[in-house]
Parts: structure tokens; C-alpha cells; sequence
């Protein structure tokens, strides 16, 4: 009865909203009332450990702590998991919730509910979890809280009063949500009282520890764990003892058990890669129990080949995404190898941005100078001897003559925006091949618009196109809906009449010349200019589109010392304008184009973010 009694005093929950609704900021507030991180310690983001989600503000990586709250003459422990709430980071959330009983729904009072409040909200009700409705931001002079009750409370069909209002900027409403939570959301079930010796705890996370291995993050369901006990991964099948033990307050805090309905960490001291897996359920390995209900693999939507920039640096590429792997499930990778680019590794992501934080921490925590090729989707591409194949990287994309048929991946869009601006949005979602489906009003003076469209298209420049046209003001989430036939071709780039497979790029046949014009005005921007001349061409449909020249260094050798060549017959000038021509032509047929690593980052951006 008495661990019936703890499971009483402890709540499990996450936060859920969309990004930059301020979860990070409120997270600081709650740790800083329940008293878990002293004063004189606080820092703004104090559970974004990365340099990288500090310095973007946003949040990549889930984490958890555990807070001590007392109400009355009761003492509660409540387990937080602050969650992403970029749409490329949604597998994470996912995983959050599995391990909780219940979520803090958070939005933002000057913007109202968002198209991916409206996914994480869906994924956390198919859980069964109980939903605290909050609205952040009260403090702000452009705050609408009032109206966004009322659109919260319309979702979730409650009276708008039991919609809470928190600024946690300020901490106003801090105290009474923490109230809310523990009245709220319910403890762990009793079901999850010690049954015996067994021991069921779900593994929602892990990193990678050079010293002291896997450490993985688990919410036990059943049973109890101690340090040294010898525990078993009910999936992988592999044995190992607890070396450690402990919770996140919000660091890494030893203890001596962890029990039914907690939050916490074990040290595995496995150091073997693929043994870990995000879903596995660990067990005791005398007494193993049936494994839970784990997690479905995450699905990549955009590919992309990583190469080193120096093939010395091969090995060191391997064993970064490998490490950065054990921290990040959510990516895949596999070795490949070209015969430009030497060996290397196609590697999937669940968005651009996914693309861009895995690279950028294998340029700064690995310090790899690397080539990422364009980042391409998926296609299903049936050849003319009727062999089907799945390609992934757009420079193995077959030439138009060797193909019968292509289908491409589709997406279900959803679109949240004020109406004002449905106007000058359907031109813009037509131009991106998408099929307008339903418009429905959607709170006061917003729409939602329903549309299906090529995966494809959402890489071209789609997200920040809508954040221009809609002044920042539409929000966006979509899932895949299947393939559909694809009218596309390959794009090469051609340097110095040699193909650079990293900017290869499988486009729409229809737009095939506006490609080739931008990637080739582009390139002519940003390449540095050689000691020759250099022509940049695209190529597409059997023939030259585009073709833009990079002018040379020029030095004149008409001057000697600070006076200039004369005197005498012309033929002087012409014989040295003639050598240098000569010499450049030279330099041109031996050299190799040095193309600089942010040249790729640039082309894998588009607009002005490159």
C-alpha cells in the first residue's frame, strides 16, 4: 500500500506546442519555482544543452527533469519532458508522450492555436493523455488571450475558464499551473505497482557517453531497478549490468532505485553501436518480462550524400554519424560511394531542417569539412527494362531515355492563416502543383486550408515563400499520402566542363529552364572566381539550359613594375596578351575547381536564406 501511496504523489508530463510558443521559457519558470535549479544558476534555455539550440532558440533535442513541488502538506514529484515543436522534430514529441500521462497544451496568446498545435494535440489524445490548456505570453502588449481561450476551448470542447493563462516571461500563473498539473493529470496507474521481482521500463531515449556508454532514458511502468542489477533489452535480446542508476534535476543525479511510475536514466556501459534502440523495453534478465508497445520507426522524407571533404577523412565521418546516431534515432545512414566524390553516406532526415542540424554538428562538435549534396525525396522510378528501383540520391537518377514512368511521394498539407491573405495564397499553392481541397473558417478571422502536393514541391522554397507572402502570420503541418506519378527530370551541373554531382537535382519537367536559370545565376554569385575562366552550365532534358560565365583573375601583363609595356612595334602586346591566353588555357585543362564547403550549404538553402 505504501508504494501505492508514492505513485499518488507523482505526475508525469510533457509539453506540447508549436515552436516559438515559449515552452523553453516556461520550463525556466517552473524550475525555478519548485526550486530545482538555484538562482544564482539560472540561465535562460536551461534545458537546451546544445550550443545549437541556444543560439537558434529553439529546442531539437527532448529533456526531462524532475521537480519537487509541495502543496500544502504534500510534497509532489512531478517528471517534466520539454519537447520541439518544430515540425521536423515531431518523432520526438511522439516518444515524449508515451512516456506521460498527461500534456500541457501551450499557445501562444498573440498568434492562437497553429497547424502543428493541432498534430501534437491529435498524437497526444490518441495516447489517452489528459490535456492542460494553457495560454502563454499574457504579458505581451499584442496578447489576445481571451480570444484564444475561446479557440482553445472550442478544440477541446471545454468552457473557456478552465483555460489557464501564464506569461513565462514573467511567471505570472506559473504557480497555478503547477496546481493544475498535479489536480489534473492523474498518477501513474496502480497497475504499475511491483509485481514481484519483475521490471518493465520503456527506453524513449538515449546518448552516448565516451566513458560510461549508452545511458538510456526510460519511465519505468513496472518493478524497480537497481545499480548493479543485471538487466536484459527485451528486444535486441543483449545482457548488461546497471552501472548507474538516477534522475535529471535537471543534471544527471545518481540514486539508489528507481521505481514504478518514475522518470530517470540507466548507465548500460554498452558501447556497441545498434544494440539501443529508442522502444526497446528493459526487463530483468532473471526474471524478463513481455516487452510494451514501443514506438514506430520514423519514416525519412528528405535524403541527402555526405562525403568528406578529404577521403582521408572517411573514417572519422563514419564514426561521427554513428556517435551523433546514438544521440539522434531519428536519422538513418548507409555507405555509399561515387565515383566524383569518392566514399561517403546517404543519410535520410525528416525535414530540412533535421538536414541542417545533423550537418552542422558534424562540422562543429567533429570538425569534418564536408560535401552534402542537394537534398532530394524519394522516387520510384520504373525502367524500360522493367526493373523497378528506389532512388535516393538525384545524381543516380537515370537519364530520361532509360525511364518508362516515375512516381513521387505526396503530402497531406494543412495550412492555418489569417483570411486576408487566402487571396494571394491560392495562386502561390497552385504554382506549387497542390490541389486545393477544403477551406474552413477556422476562430475569428482565420482560415484552414486543406491541399495535397508533391513532396518535391515543399522542398522549393515552400515554407519560406508562405512565411513572406502571409507576413509571417500562416503555419503549416502535413503527412505523407502516398505516391503518384512524377513528371520529372535530372538537372547536372556542369563546372569547367566537369559534372559536380553534389549539385545534381531532380526537378519538374515544366519548370526544367526557371531551374536551370536560378542554379546557374546562383552558382555564378556565390563560387569564388579561379585564376581562369570558368563556365557554369545546367543540363537537362538532353540539352544545355542555362550557361553563365565566372570571369578569371586578371593580371596585366601589359604592366612591368608600375610603368606600362610600349615603345616599338604592337606585335610586343600582342605576343604577351597571347602567352598569358595561352597559360590560362593550360591552367584551366589541369586544374580542378575548388569549391568551398558553404558554396553547398548555400545551394541546399534557397531565397534569402542562402
Amino acid at each position: 500500500m505504501a508504494k501505492y501511496m508514492d505513485l499518488q504523489h507523482i505526475r508525469n508530463f510533457s509539453i506540447i506546442a508549436h515552436i516559438d510558443h515559449g515552452k523553453s521559457t516556461l520550463a525556466d519558470r517552473m524550475l525555478e519555482v519548485t526550486g530545482t535549479i538555484e538562482a544564482r544558476k539560472m540561465r535562460d534555455q536551461v534545458l537546451d544543452n546544445m550550443e545549437l539550440e541556444r543560439e537558434r532558440g529553439i529546442t531539437i533535442k527532448m529533456q526531462p527533469v524532475r521537480m519537487q513541488h509541495k502543496v500544502g502538506n504534500d510534497s509532489y514529484q512531478l517528471n517534466l519532458i520539454d519537447t520541439p515543436g518544430h515540425i521536423d522534430f515531431s518523432y520526438e514529441v511522439s516518444r515524449a508522450l508515451k512516456a506521460v500521462e498527461g500534456s500541457i497544451l501551450l499557445v501562444d496568446s498573440t498568434q492562437g492555436v497553429q497547424a502543428q498545435t493541432l498534430t501534437t494535440l491529435d498524437a497526444a489524445r490518441k495516447e489517452g493523455l489528459v490535456i492542460v490548456p494553457v495560454v502563454s505570453k499574457i504579458d505581451s502588449p499584442l496578447a489576445r488571450p481571451e480570444e484564444v481561450k475561446l479557440e482553445i476551448a472550442t478544440l477541446l470542447d471545454i468552457d473557456p475558464d478552465e483555460v489557464l493563462e501564464v506569461s513565462g516571461r514573467t511567471g505570472q500563473g506559473v504557480e497555478a499551473l503547477l496546481k493544475a498539473v498535479i489536480e489534473r493529470i492523474p498518477p501513474p496507474a496502480p497497475a504499475a505497482i511491483v509485481s514481484g521481482s519483475g521490471l518493465k521500463a520503456l527506453v524513449f531515449d538515449f546518448k552516448y557517453d565516451d566513458h560510461k556508454g549508452v545511458i538510456v532514458y526510460v519511465r519505468v511502468f513496472e518493478g524497480s531497478v537497481k545499480r548493479h542489477d543485471r538487466l536484459l533489452f527485451s528486444i535486441a535480446g543483449e545482457k548488461f549490468i546497471a552501472l548507474e542508476v538516477g534522475v535529471f534535476m535537471p543534471f544527471e543525479e545518481a540514486r539508489d532505485t528507481l521505481s514504478a511510475g518514475e522518470i530517470g536514466y540507466i548507465v548500460t556501459g554498452v558501447k556497441q553501436p545498434g544494440i539501443a534502440s529508442v522502444g526497446d523495453t528493459i526487463t530483468t534478465e532473471k526474471n524478463p518480462l513481455p516487452a510494451l508497445a514501443g514506438y514506430d520507426n520514423p519514416r525519412p522524407v528528405v535524403w541527402a550524400s555526405i562525403y568528406p571533404e578529404s577521403q582521408d577523412d572517411f573514417p572519422a565521418l563514419r564514426t561521427a554519424l554513428g556517435r551523433l546516431k546514438l544521440s539522434d534515432s531519428a536519422f538513418t545512414f548507409e555507405e555509399e560511394s561515387s565515383g566524383a566524390l569518392g566514399r561517403g553516406f546517404r543519410a535520410g532526415f525528416l525535414g530540412m531542417l533535421h538536414l541542417e542540424i545533423i550537418t552542422e554538428r558534424l562540422r562543429r562538435e567533429y570538425r569534418l569539412e564536408l560535401i552534402v549534396t542537394t537534398p532530394s525525396i524519394t522516387y520510384m522510378v520504373t525502367k524500360r527494362s522493367g526493373k523497378v528501383e528506389t532512388v535516393y540520391s538525384p545524381h543516380l537518377f537515370p537519364n530520361d531515355g532509360d525511364i518508362v514512368s516515375v512516381d513521387e511521394p505526396w503530402a497531406n498539407v494543412r495550412i492555418i492563416t489569417p483570411e486576408r491573405y487566402i487571396g494571394i495564397l491560392m495562386p502561390f499553392l497552385y504554382g506549387h502543383e497542390a490541389e486545393i481541397g477544403t477551406t474552413e473558417t477556422f476562430g475569428e478571422g482565420r482560415s484552414a486550408v486543406s491541399i495535397v502536393m508533391p513532396l518535391r514541391e515543399m522542398m522549393r522554397g515552400f515554407f519560406d515563400e508562405l512565411k513572406s507572402l502571409t507576413s509571417g502570420y500562416a503555419s503549416i503541418t502535413y503527412s505523407l499520402a502516398g505516391l503518384r506519378p512524377a513528371s520529372v527530370t535530372r538537372m547536372d551541373i556542369i563546372l569547367a566542363d566537369e559534372v559536380v554531382p553534389a549539385f545534381t537535382r531532380v526537378i519538374a519537367k515544366r519548370r526544367a529552364q526557371d531551374e536551370a536559370d536560378e542554379s546557374t545565376e546562383k552558382l555564378q554569385t556565390i563560387l569564388p572566381r579561379q585564376q581562369f575562366e570558368m563556365k557554369v552550365q545546367a543540363v537537362a532534358l538532353g540539352k544545355i539550359l542555362s550557361s553563365k560565365t565566372i570571369k578569371a583573375f586578371r593580371k596585366d601583363v601589359l604592366m612591368h613594375g608600375s610603368k606600362v609595356v610600349g615603345g616599338g612595334d604592337v606585335s610586343r602586346k600582342k605576343k604577351l596578351l597571347e602567352k598569358q591566353k595561352k597559360g590560362k588555357a593550360r591552367m584551366r585543362d589541369a586544374a580542378k575547381v575548388n569549391i568551398p564547403h558553404d558554396v553547398f550549404l548555400k545551394m541546399m538553402q534557397r531565397g534569402d536564406n542562402a
